[in-house]
Parts: C-alpha cells; sequence; structure tokens
C-alpha cells in the first residue's frame, strides 16, 4: 500500500490559475513533488528544482528534474524565465533577487514560507529561516503583489508569510489578475 501523496498548499491551489495555462512553471525546492505533480496534473509544463537526488527520482517522469544545491552552486538555470514559479517551506535570502529575475514578463510568483514566531511551535526555529514582518514585500519591490498574508495557521499550528505577485509585463491592467480581488491580511 503507497502512502498518501501530500495534498499541495491551498496557497499554490488558489493563485496557480494566474499562470498562463500550458506556461512553465518553476517548482524551486520541490522535495518530494507535491506541488510538481499537481501542476503537471494542470497542464503546466515544470520544471523541479531540489538538492536530493533520490526524492526527486520518481518525479522525473513528470517534469524536468534538475539536481542542485542552490545555496552553495552556481544557480543551475543560466537565464531561463518562467510563467510561474512556486516557493513553499524554503528561504534561501541570497536567492531572492535571481528568482525575481527568473520571471518572464507578466510572470507570477507564489511564495509561501515560515515567518517570525515560527520558532513558537517547531521547526524550522533558526531566524536564517524565518521572513521578518513584511520581508516578502520588500523582496520583491518591482512586481506587482496581487495578494500577501502574514500571520498564524491552525492546522498544523504555524506562523507564515504568503505572497502572490506578478513581473512587469505589457502595458494596461492584466486580465487574469482582474478574476481575483487584491487583498492584504496583515
Amino acid at each position: 500500500m503507497h502512502a498518501p501523496r501530500p495534498t499541495p498548499s491551498s496557497w499554490v491551489t488558489r493563485w496557480a490559475p494566474l499562470i498562463a495555462s500550458g506556461g512553465q512553471v518553476l517548482d524551486l525546492a520541490c522535495g518530494s513533488g507535491r506541488h510538481l505533480r499537481w501542476l503537471a496534473e494542470g497542464g503546466w509544463r515544470v520544471t523541479g528544482v531540489d538538492r536530493d537526488g533520490l526524492a526527486v527520482q520518481p518525479l522525473r517522469a513528470l517534469a524536468e528534474i534538475v539536481v542542485a544545491d542552490i545555496e552553495a552552486e552556481v544557480w543551475p538555470l543560466g537565464g531561463r524565465r518562467f510563467d510561474g514559479i512556486i516557493v513553499t517551506n524554503y528561504l534561501w535570502r541570497a536567492l531572492l533577487p535571481r528568482i525575481a529575475a527568473s520571471l518572464a514578463p507578466s510572470g507570477v510568483l507564489i511564495y509561501e514560507t515560515f515567518a517570525d514566531g515560527q520558532q513558537h511551535f517547531g521547526r524550522p526555529s533558526k531566524p536564517e529561516f524565518l521572513l521578518q514582518r513584511g520581508e516578502l514585500l520588500r523582496a520583491f519591490p518591482d512586481l506587482s503583489v496581487v495578494a500577501y498574508e502574514d500571520g498564524l495557521e491552525s492546522s498544523p499550528e504555524r506562523r507564515v508569510q504568503r505572497l502572490v505577485a506578478v513581473a512587469p509585463g505589457a502595458p494596461g491592467p492584466d486580465p487574469r489578475i482582474a478574476a481575483f480581488e487584491p487583498r492584504r491580511l496583515l
């Protein structure tokens, strides 16, 4: 009997429709692929990057897989740009400018990770892995914020920050964003 597949984040599933249908999506630090699988099943072309070659091995049939330690090595994707980038439960501040630069025009960034206060609930607890208040908003100044949340989750109990933002693209309002009501919860 197989263990049940982990479900994708509701933040990712809610906002992924902003990414161009069939577009190229980067799942950064993809781990065992809960988002990569969901995106591939939804018709997006997915590239997963993770340092654990064993964890990503089963994903090779679904997506392009790049095994790399993105914290210690040169950025493995060169100048490639993506219609969407998904980052969950991962923070390496030195990569934040590279993430923004890897978005194609009108590309969508969906980011969700732990924030200061998480140390009261468990791991991660080191400050270098916890966002400070408003840090995601400040980290991507050239992107247009669609949604932002900073607060407590109850199941499991944890402290998170979430951001959805769009890279500059064609002039004028983006019709994809008009379908969603922008909000900021602080």
